[in-house]
């Protein structure tokens, strides 16, 4: 691993699991959205994880006109590095999942390495009354979904986003499986270290939330590229800021907001992703870290920068 005095913090303000339903303050629209996220740079925040949403209903979106929505607010607003995500949601196509970042050509790609099952049915449990029609089966029936990345779709992500706009990726690993197939694709020399490895915990039907299965992750990733790569981590739910923590503790970096948790403590929910930053933050520094600056980041990642997107 490499490692840095300097925590990279990323937040994921929304997302495409939780509902509206979930949270009153999960951003929806664009204003919302564009405000969450600028708040979160404000706290602290070093890259900025952002999806789009149907401002009408809140339903997750692919579309580049919602995405184009926001993005100009938040480059205006901050110099947070801006990472669009390719994953979308497992209902939409992988031409749909790409819309955004075709428009964009950002500095940085969310991109999962591998097809799971992403079950979040559970959530549903927790909802009194739905306030859109969509919102109960699409939760509901998650359980029934794969999350469909094959080694056709990644490479395609790589060649058709990475190689032609020179975007640099935060690889999404949900399982030890998928740090070989990232490796695979490093081999053939698609991809180029450093690599930013976003190890995700807690989701059903990936790695679980044991301590132990993050340590492992580590020894795997330390195998298959040394010191080629930085470790970044996010957890599902209750779980995320202790597993954000033991990340930070073993020398990498973190991930929150209200994408992977709609808590900031057992049973309150946070008001705010800039809220979760600022937790996180007062962990690295009480760990006597520093968080990076975006144009620390930057220079760590080998981004081509914030003037060469196309937004």
């Amino acid at each position: 691993m490499r490692k840095s005095s300097k925590v990279i913090i990323t937040c994921a303000p929304t997302g495409s699991i939780h509902t509206p339903s979930m949270s009153p303050y999960l951003p929806v629209t664009a204003d919302q959205i564009a405000e969450a996220a600028i708040a979160a740079a404000e706290a602290g925040a070093t890259v900025l994880h952002l999806h789009a949403r149907n401002s009408a209903d809140g339903s997750p979106s692919p579309r580049a006109a919602d995405f184009m929505a926001f993005l100009p607010r938040i480059k205006q607003s901050c110099n947070a590095v801006i990472n669009i995500s390719t994953g979308g949601s497992a209902t939409m196509s992988l031409d749909d999942r790409l819309e955004g970042a075709h428009a964009a050509r950002p500095e940085v790609c969310s991109l999962n390495m591998g097809p799971l099952i992403f079950d979040f049915s559970a959530a549903a449990k927790r909802v009194g009354e739905w306030q859109h029609p969509w919102e109960k089966g699409y939760v509901e029936s998650s359980r029934g979904r794969i999350m469909y990345n094959d080694n056709v779709f990644i490479e395609r992500i790589m060649t058709e986003v990475g190689q032609a706009y020179g975007t640099r990726f935060e690889f999404e690993c949900y399982d030890v499986g998928h740090l070989y197939t990232l490796a695979h694709f490093a081999d053939r020399g698609l991809v180029k270290p450093p690599f930013l490895i976003q190890t995700v915990i807690g989701i059903l039907g990936g790695i679980g939330p044991d301590p132990r299965n993050l340590a492992h992750m580590v020894t795997i990733a330390d195998s298959l590229f040394g010191d080629d790569y930085y470790l970044s981590a996010f957890a599902a739910g209750r779980h995320q800021m202790d597993f954000c923590t033991q990340s930070v503790l073993l020398g990498g970096h973190a991930r929150v907001g209200l994408e992977d948790s709609l808590f900031i403590g057992r049973g309150e929910l946070a008001t705010s992703s800039a809220q979760q930053v600022q937790r996180i933050r007062s962990i690295v520094e009480a760990l006597g870290r520093e968080v990076a600056t975006p144009a620390e980041a930057r220079e760590m990642l080998g981004l081509k920068g914030g003037d060469q997107v196309g937004f």
